[in-house]
């Protein structure tokens, strides 16, 4: 159907609600969508949990996913959404393994 901008949304709510998950197993509260961030980047990329490309992930998602809900005019395409799929596959198995740990 090409609706890649719902992709993009969908790609990001699913990074967003994990790392919400691990967070709140870990004892962090936040409350937005950037104290999610930016906890996330504190506890978890800092100290080295999560390399900084998963950060560039997170943010890059989150980006498109704003740009996608509230610009009329920005449209993704399946070149720019297919190579994200992988990435983020691996993003929440890490995401899912620390919190079965």
């Amino acid at each position: 159907m090409d609706l890649w901008d719902v992709v993009a949304n969908r790609l990001y709510y699913s990074i967003f609600h994990a790392v919400s998950a691990l967070l709140i197993k870990d004892g962090h509260n936040v409350s937005t969508h950037k104290g999610t961030l930016v906890m996330f980047g504190q506890h978890y990329v800092k100290t080295g949990i999560f390399p900084t490309d998963a950060s560039k992930l997170y943010i890059k998602l989150q980006t498109m996913r704003e740009k996608s809900d509230y610009n009329c005019v920005y449209v993704t395409t399946a070149d720019e959404m297919q190579p994200l799929f992988e990435p983020v596959r691996e993003f929440i198995a890490k995401v899912g393994s620390l919190i079965k740990e």
